[in-house]
């Protein structure tokens, strides 16, 4: 069980991150991380712990932008690293960040097949699984590798990406 929230807005989503976390902590209380992007860059926070022990006044003002997404986490998969601290990020071929929430019954089968076509992991979230089959995938539009991808997971989950 995990907590996840996307925004979108006209003014900087940082801190109506923050609050939603907030209110889902009781989704997860192992760790918490935000993803906003400005002006085409990504910035990022992510750590073990609550979402207020997390995100200090210098992490918010860092995490500027209009766009942004979330993530409180429960571990029913993997282990309480903090490198499994989610929102995921890749940046090859290009920026995606990604927070899931769910378990894949075909997560093993998936990992196994993209490991073989080059892709490294670094953790042994499912999560990542997602991740690298979006950023592998040679569909044209970021929406079209989505839905590919969401096509072949098998399981219950929501992302937000």
């Amino acid at each position: 069980m995990c907590g996840i929230v996307g925004i979108v807005g006209t003014t900087p989503v940082n801190q109506a991150l923050y609050d939603a976390l907030t209110v889902l902590q009781h989704r997860g209380q192992d760790a918490a991380g935000i993803v906003t992007i400005d002006d085409g860059n990504f910035k990022q926070r992510k750590a073990n712990g609550l979402v207020k022990d997390v995100f200090e006044s210098r992490h918010m003002q860092r995490l500027k932008g209009n766009m942004g997404i979330g993530h409180v986490r429960y571990p029913t998969a993997g282990s309480s690293s903090a490198a499994e601290a989610q929102p995921f990020y890749v940046n090859s071929p290009f920026g995606i960040t990604l927070a899931h929430n769910g378990n894949l019954t075909n997560a093993l089968a998936l990992r196994n097949e993209l490991e073989n076509n080059g892709s490294v992991f670094q953790t042994t979230m499912d999560s990542e699984v997602i991740v690298n089959m979006i950023a592998r995938s040679k569909a044209a539009s970021t929406e079209e590798r989505i839905i590919e991808a969401v096509k072949r997971i098998e399981g219950a989950f929501s992302l937000v990406v």
